[in-house]
């Protein structure tokens, strides 16, 4: 019998499935096999593994879990409902799959503004986190899109890995007279006009074009992006996204454990600040969680058959 279902293969997945499986549990994992970071050439900061493709992690990962009862099922979810003795979790494919506990690590989307010759960068020399992107892409002529509040620290958050900055406010937000400031004395220029398409040179980032018809020489961008959970399958068991200031994720506490009993959530779905590393990380920490709650579910049986 499945003990477990976890729901994303990625990092925080595989981790939390490792855990269950090191503690003999019975898991299968639900995979569709479109991790976020795909369209990256290489996940950085994780100890060991710095650079590594993201597909060859997931092998690694996978490989990772073969001693162990850990089964992997290709395909995407798209319902759940609870039943006497779980849930039941329903494919695309028409087939069900039924465990007592469930842990989602789908991870996020990211929603990027709506600028023609933007979204075939995304990953490559278009990023949104210096610490995942920053090393690859210092002392570049780096231009700061922005799209919403946050494009002011993310400016001067990507001064540390270039002086060469230049920030397109993008009609998103207006600094203030204190923000003005700190961008002069990094020497980041700001362009308040909207920008109009993003141009390319032999498939790399070349210019900015605004609105007002100028261009402007970048050979890297970023932007933040709206992040959205993927896990809109969780709507059956009235677990709906949280709106934050940027995007919606689902709530969990310190252990993971959702607003719905039984069901656990890890990695970027509900924290969308994590990176790789600490996505395994989370995802080894909920597997503990409902490790300790089947044994304490065990023991309260035990107890209960000792006593009869």
């Amino acid at each position: 019998m499945t003990e477990v279902i976890i729901i994303g293969g990625g990092a925080a997945g595989l981790s939390a499935a490792l855990l269950l499986g090191r503690s003999r549990r019975s898991v299968l994992v639900i995979d569709a096999g479109a991790p976020r970071n795909a369209p990256a050439a290489g996940a950085h900061g994780f100890l060991t593994r710095d650079g590594v493709a993201p597909l060859e992690l997931t092998r690694l990962g996978r490989a990772d879990l073969e001693p162990y009862d850990v089964q992997i099922e290709h395909g995407e979810v798209v319902g759940a409902e609870r039943t006497n003795e779980g849930f039941r979790i329903s494919m695309e494919d028409s087939s069900v799959f039924e465990a007592p506990r469930i842990l989602v690590t789908t991870g996020l989307v990211d929603e990027l503004p709506d600028i023609p010759g933007l979204h075939e960068h995304w990953g490559k020399d278009l990023v949104h986190c210096p610490y995942c992107h920053g090393w690859e892409i210092q002392d570049q002529a780096i231009g700061v899109i922005g799209n919403g509040s946050f494009a002011v620290h993310q400016a001067l958050l990507f001064r540390q890995w270039s002086a060469n900055i230049t920030l397109f406010l993008n009609d998103s937000m207006q600094p203030t007279k204190e923000e003005f400031l700190q961008l002069s004395a990094r020497g980041i220029p700001v362009f308040s006009s909207p920008v109009a398409r993003i141009h390319s040179t032999d498939g790399a980032v070349s210019s900015v074009e605004l609105t007002d018809g100028s261009l402007h020489s970048v050979q890297a961008l970023t932007v933040q992006s709206r992040v959205v959970a993927q896990a809109g399958f969780l709507a059956g068991l009235g677990l709906m996204p949280s709106a934050n200031p940027f995007g919606e994720t689902i709530d969990s506490d310190e252990t993971g454990l959702t607003a719905v009993p039984g069901v656990w959530a890890a990695g970027n779905v509900t924290d969308m600040k994590a990176t790789v590393l600490a996505a395994a990380q989370d995802g080894a920490n909920a597997a503990t969680m409902i490790n300790m709650d089947m044994m304490a579910a065990e023991l309260a049986d035990a107890v209960a058959a000792h006593t009869a």
